[in-house]
């Protein structure tokens, strides 16, 4: 072997979204670690992709959306290889030059590429829920098998990972996911049919995108991240519990069988995460604000409440089920969160919806990825019945 490769190779699917933007401000930082040689996004922001490419000389960048692919082009002249479609993101998740892809593309678009970029050997970095929370068990089955590391880019599951560490399974208790609890935590039950979107799009702690801030206010959010924990460590779903805590400062927690609980803190902005699943296993200074004690001087806790806020019952009840039913509770949820968006349905209607797919459904269990896109095809027409 020659000598020892300093910089980390990415490949970033998902650079115009949120969490994109805080990855290239983490690579930024950390240019002396980390260099970026491919970057595709969905195709919603096409001036912004070609931007990115030409301003960070990435060698490859890809669209989704084939229809944008000529623009693209256009934009971009020549000198930097553009592809689009499922068949370009593969590409972008296998090039040779890459050691780790980083997958914050929100739907199910990233779902293969993640695989392909395992069975290419790299390691992965997961930003979108769909990925763990549809094919946790192929995902996680087929990284073990090429030897690759899943690295969570979550704020929840990143703390986690850190106050793991490596310890065997059978240490530990209860994996604890930490909540703000959203804009309603104290609104009454009876109010809650009168929410509306603009009421639902008020976070008290994150910058978000749409999607994501109604899943914080349902705690459908939670719902997903129980079920992604499940996989990633390889744990019960009976095992990953929720607590409320609105400062957003504990990112989560561990508690093993001997009592003792482990907690990371942090600011709540996701170049933290971000960051430690591109230097992992080493950390590096950044450029970031310090935690100040001083002026953070409360953190309190509280217990969800399943009566008022049903979604993690549901998705405990998903987890036990498993196989396909993870994948029917991610599709019904994100067409619910649609129709309350286009004012098709209440606050509440959002529940109701995924409680009725689920009940309508018939798990199959260990399902090939094509089985899981059938059973994601199968609850979006189920959830969208009047």
């Amino acid at each position: 072997m020659s000598h020892k490769q300093t910089k980390k190779r990415l490949v970033l699917l998902g650079s115009t979204g949120s969490i994109g933007q805080s990855t290239l401000k983490v690579v930024e930082d950390l240019r002396d670690r980390v260099e970026l040689v491919g970057i595709a996004a969905g195709g919603g922001s096409l001036d912004e992709l070609a931007r990115q490419a030409r301003t960070l000389r990435v060698k490859k960048v890809g669209v989704f959306q084939k229809s944008k692919y000529a623009e693209l082009k256009r934009q971009l002249g020549g000198g930097i290889e553009c592809v689009c479609g499922e068949e370009g993101l593969i590409d972008l998740a296998r090039m040779p030059e890459a050691d780790i892809v980083l997958i914050a593309i929100v739907g199910t678009a990233g779902l293969r590429p993640a695989l392909e970029a395992i069975r290419a050997g790299k390691d992965i970095a997961v930003a979108s829920k769909e990925i763990l929370v549809m094919a946790g068990e192929s995902v996680m089955g087929e990284a073990e098998k090429h030897d690759v590391k899943v690295l969570p880019v979550d704020s929840e599951h990143s703390a986690i990972f850190q106050c793991l560490e490596n310890r065997p399974k059978n240490h530990i208790k209860h994996l604890w996911l930490t909540a703000s609890g959203g804009p309603f935590r104290k609104k009454p039950k009876e109010e809650f049919a009168s929410i509306t979107v603009q009421d639902a799009l008020k976070h008290p702690t994150w910058n978000m995108g749409n999607k994501i801030t109604i899943d914080s206010a349902t705690l459908m959010n939670k719902g997903l991240e129980m079920i992604e924990a499940r996989w990633l460590f390889g744990t019960d779903i009976d095992q990953v519990k929720v607590v409320i805590h609105p400062q957003s400062i504990v990112h989560s927690m561990v508690e093993f069988i001997d009592g003792s609980i482990l907690a990371q803190l942090s600011e709540p902005n996701m170049r933290y995460p971000i960051q430690y699943a591109l230097t992992y296993p080493d950390r590096a200074p950044n450029t970031m604000e310090p935690f100040d004690f001083g002026r953070m001087n409360t953190l309190t806790f509280e217990t969800p409440d399943d009566e008022r806020f049903p979604a993690l019952s549901l998705a405990r009840e998903a987890g036990r089920r498993g196989g396909t039913t993870p994948a029917v509770f991610n599709a019904a949820n994100e067409v619910a969160v649609d129709f309350f968006v286009k004012g098709k349905l209440n606050f509440p209607g959002i529940w109701e919806t995924v409680a009725r797919t689920l009940a309508a459904h018939r798990t199959v269990a260990h399902p090939s990825l094509d089985m899981i896109v059938e059973a994601d095809r199968w609850a979006r027409e189920e959830a969208a019945k009047e």
